[in-house]
């Protein structure tokens, strides 16, 4: 299964930056023995439109334009579903074992999700109530994805 992640916003370099890096390759060397092909990110820049509902449709429309053909779509939202790192690791798992070839999570912009990409979702995440930046958002979403691959091939990163 390859994973991609879609994200309204550039990532500078910096610690974040460094971070997503890191946590990156350790996801892609540890997914390797778990048929994980790949692990890419997808950048789009945010849209300049002069109101949120147009920036909200045209960052949507370029996120479901970089959208692998039948994936499992799954939003990071402030109001989306809780879910642990267990849980995450065995969704996964559930979407490999299923034949699914590629998963996508999709980081929204500072206005949120559109409709279109709302429509087309297969599923919502959240790392807790709070609102997070894109730049932290994408660090620990790279770091649930290594840690989803440690749960899977059995390895002590993750102790619960």
């Amino acid at each position: 299964m390859r994973i991609t992640i879609l994200a309204v916003g550039r990532l500078k370099s910096g610690p974040e930056s460094d971070l997503v890096a890191r946590y990156h390759k350790r996801a892609e060397a540890t997914g390797r023995s778990l048929g994980l092909t790949a692990v890419q990110v997808k950048e789009i820049a945010e849209a300049r439109a002069p109101s949120a509902d147009e920036r909200r449709r045209a960052e949507a429309q370029q996120l479901l334009a970089r959208l692998p053909d039948g994936a499992h779509l799954v939003l990071l939202d402030e109001a989306g579903e809780d879910t642990g790192s267990e849980a995450l690791a065995d969704q996964l798992r559930a979407l490999a074992d299923a034949g699914r070839k590629d998963l996508a999570f999709a980081i929204g912009g500072p206005d949120g999700h559109g409709g279109d990409l709302r429509a087309r979702a297969n599923g919502t995440l959240r790392f807790g109530r709070a609102t997070w930046p894109h730049q932290l958002v994408r660090v620990m979403l790279m770091e649930q994805i290594y840690r989803a691959m440690t749960i899977l091939s059995g390895h002590p990163y993750h102790r619960a």
